[in-house]
């Protein structure tokens, strides 16, 4: 390992939203000096396998890991789980069942681009996903590659964002549910991205307080767009509610280049580090 340790605890690959497959992923995450990588698929465990054979080929800590979609008050939460069992029998039965919901998900959305005379998105995002978890971003690939939009962003303003045309509404994972498949798995639970969800304050403190009281253990504090205010403010969540700090790019492609493997603000002195609940 390297003297000075890199960690990267939120990335995607093709088994989910992500445009490099598994190994592609670590040998970038290797050339961007990236020591400990978490892969954190969306509610899938499916490029675990291959990433670790990877990893031990480049010299990295992979970290088995998960982005998994949860609902609490009628709002969807991601929850990274960090350092998990993938074979723990409840953790694989539950992100079994919100594969399901994703499939139906796909499904309905593809029915409601139909009606506005845009065709043939199920087919054509099954097979972008490749065996893969489909996402709203396989979607706004399509809706781009067909000229229905000049921009990835675009196509979630106009058709795939809350309230839009194509928009469906998904009630995910129980929150309280997911924390415990992570935590029972030996993982840690983590609130991903956690400005990205536009709470008014209140109720952020009652979302962590109830976080906090169900297992959850860290929350994301610097993250490939996080901005300086940002991170104060999510520091500030990370001493109030006594969660450990994580770190992670979000990195999904290349072909953006506001967000990159490994390139993070330093996490800030005052606050204790997730990893160092790995091994406890």
């Amino acid at each position: 390992m390297n003297s000075i340790e890199k960690y990267d605890l939120h990335c995607h690959s093709t088994a989910s939203d992500g445009t490099l497959s598994p190994t592609e992923l670590i040998q970038r995450a290797h050339e961007k000096g990236v020591t400990s990588l978490a892969l954190t698929d969306h509610d899938t465990t499916n490029g675990l396998a291959e990433a670790t054979l990877a990893a031990q080929k480049n010299d990295i800590r992979l970290i088995p890991s998960i982005e998994i979609s949860t609902t609490w008050e009628n709002k969807c939460f991601h929850i990274v789980g960090l350092n998990i069992d993938p074979e723990y029998p409840a953790l694989k039965s539950g992100i079994k069942n919100t594969q399901i919901l994703r499939s139906e998900r796909a499904k309905k959305i593809a029915s409601k681009l139909e009606k506005r005379q845009i065709p043939n998105a199920y087919e054509s995002v099954i097979q972008a996903a490749n065996g893969g978890m489909v996402t709203r971003a396989h979607f706004a690939n399509f809706l781009l590659a067909k000229n229905h939009v000049s921009t990835q962003q675009e196509a979630f303003d106009r058709y795939l964002g809350k309230g839009k045309s194509a928009f469906v509404s998904t009630i995910w994972a129980d929150l309280h549910e997911a924390v415990n498949w992570i935590t029972q798995s030996g993982g840690i639970a983590v609130v991903a991205h956690p400005l990205r969800y536009k709470m008014t304050a209140s109720w952020m403190r009652r979302f962590l307080s109830y976080f906090k009281e169900i297992g959850g253990q860290g929350i994301e504090v610097v993250t490939g767009r996080n901005n300086p205010d940002e991170i104060r403010r999510a520091m500030l969540y990370a001493n109030q509610y006594e969660l450990a700090a994580s770190v992670g790019s979000d990195f999904h492609s290349p072909d953006n280049k506001w967000v990159e493997l490994g390139r993070l603000a330093p996490l800030p002195d005052n606050l204790k580090p997730v990893w160092e609940l790995f091994n406890q």
